[in-house]
């Protein structure tokens, strides 16, 4: 999703910056479509995908902010149980 945030990019682009097999690709790719998250569109021998309905992308902007405030929170945590561990040493 966030490769096709600038727009549409062909299905080989997408594996080349992924960097991952084709076949993971096109099922990855498959479950999207199949969700209407994003469209595809053949031209020749190409599949170009893009993503449906920019909204999509503001929800995935904020869940990352969702779980980012919430790791933090989570780090946090982590840090005082780690200095209570020391200080009782």
């Amino acid at each position: 999703m966030e490769q096709l945030r600038g727009g549409e990019l062909s299905a080989g682009t997408l594996i080349d910056r992924l960097g991952i097999e084709q076949a993971n690709a096109s099922q990855h790719l498959s479950v999207l479509r199949t969700k209407n998250i994003v469209m595809g569109r053949k031209e020749g021998n190409q599949v170009f995908y893009s993503v449906r309905d920019p909204l999509i992308l503001d929800v995935l902007d904020l869940m990352r902010r969702y779980f980012q405030a919430h790791m933090s929170e989570e780090l946090a945590t982590l840090k005082a149980m780690g200095r209570a561990e020391k200080a009782h040493r």
